[in-house]
Parts: C-alpha cells; structure tokens; sequence
C-alpha cells in the first residue's frame, strides 16, 4: 500500500451533497454522555493512544473538543513557536536523528494545546518516516487523513453559504495547504466566516474556485473580551514538501 503524506490534494465534493455540517446540539449531547460511543473522554483516550478511528469518531473528536474546557484556541502555543525552531536548517531529504527525535518531541509538546492540528500531525508522519517508524508514521497519517477529511466534509468551501468548519484558524490555512494551492492573506469577512483567496483560480467542471470559505464562530464563541480579530490575517505554513512511503 502507498500513501502520500506530508499532504495530500483531495478534490472537494460540493456541500449540498455530502457536507456533515456539525449539528452543535447533537455534537454536545453526545460527546458529554458517558454512555455514548462518541463520549469525548472515551474518543480523546484512543486518539492519544493512536488508535485508528471512524470518520464519524473523528467528527465527534474534531468539533466536541470546541465544548470542552480545555479548548483555549485564542491562546498562544509555546510548543508550536518551539517546534517551528526546531525545524530551522532541516534538510528534509537527509534530516539527522538528533534533529528528528528533537522535532518529534517539540511536536507531542504542540500537540497539547493543540491536538488536532494538521500541520503537527503533518510533521510527525514526516518525522517517523524519516527514522524509519513505519508503526507511528502510518498513525499518525490516519489521524492526519481523518481530521482533513472531517473539516473538508463540513462543507465545500467554495461558498460563505456552505464554508468548511473549523476550530483554529491555522487549521484553514492547513487546509487550503493539504491541497497543493498557494494561497493570499486570509480576511475575516463577518462575525463568522474567513475566506482564503487562491493565488492562481482552480479549474473545475462547474467553473472555477477562486478561493475557500471557512466557519469559525467556535473560535469566536470563546475568544476572551480583550482579543480582537482584525480584517486580515497572515499565515505562516511549514512546507516540507511532497514524499512517499510503501
């Protein structure tokens, strides 16, 4: 079996077909029940053990962690600043251990204030393959396949109407990234919805994408009093390139 990893260019199915747009009453009911399959505890503990999950526990897992109160996405992320360091001067192609083994553990530290972050996840399954860890490497690509798939399949993006969902605003970047596009600046355009133009438009049978839409009312939901989000927004994304395992 082959997989693409460091990501993967998925087309977007329109969201009047197949979006799971998340029903924030059923997401809450289920993810605090501790009788529920979808108990967000229960999913949380397998998820960390890297237990490969359904598309539907990855739903429930993405979007309950937004109703839990170790959800903080306006907060700063010591442990992403770190492993983004630890990442100067790699040579992707002949990365040393040392460096690996530094950037796996500056990633785990990422990872617990921000657990479902593609670009994490993204940097782990480089990582573990590059020391030759099939066992995490393909781990940590499930997790990584299963929270892009779970923000594409909230909607096609290609309208505000129908945006795609998202908890952290780097996520959307990551996203937009997961798709082999060069994207511009992100700009902020209601209480609820951010659109990302596309450096060059996207060809598609119905026309053409110019860029994406995404939700991110759970953000503004918890944002504390004294943070503001201005009009526009500057990403910064970590490529490391396109690679291949068996």
């Amino acid at each position: 079996m082959r997989f693409k990893y460091l990501f993967l260019f998925l087309l977007l199915i329109p969201a009047t077909l197949l979006a799971k747009v998340p029903d924030e009453e059923d997401i809450l009911r289920k993810t605090l029940d501790s009788s529920s399959p979808f108990y967000f505890p229960a999913l949380m503990m397998r998820y960390t053990n890297l237990e490969r999950l359904s598309e539907e526990e990855y739903h429930y897992l993405y979007y309950g962690y937004a109703c839990q109160d170790s959800y903080k996405p306006t907060m700063s992320n010591d442990g992403t600043t770190n492993l983004y360091t630890s990442l100067v001067g790699l040579d992707a192609d002949k990365p040393e251990t040392e460096q690996l083994q530094h950037i796996i553990s500056s990633s785990i530290e990422a990872l617990h204030s921000d657990p479902f972050s593609p670009m994490i996840l993204n940097t782990l399954v480089y990582a573990y393959g590059a020391l030759g860890d099939k066992k995490n490497e393909e781990a940590y690509f499930y997790h990584l396949q299963g929270i892009l798939e779970t923000i594409k399949s909230s909607g096609d993006g290609r309208s505000e109407k129908y945006p795609m969902h998202i908890i952290m605003f780097s996520h959307a970047v990551d996203v937009v990234a997961s798709m082999g596009v060069e994207s511009r600046r992100a700009q902020i355009i209601s209480r609820s919805v951010e659109y990302i133009p596309l450096v060059t438009p996207r060809k598609v049978p119905d026309g053409k994408i110019k860029g994406f839409y995404f939700d991110y009312s759970r953000i503004y939901r918890n944002k504390p009093d004294d943070v503001t989000f201005k009009k526009k927004r500057t990403w910064q994304f970590n490529n490391l390139g396109v690679r291949e395992y068996k």
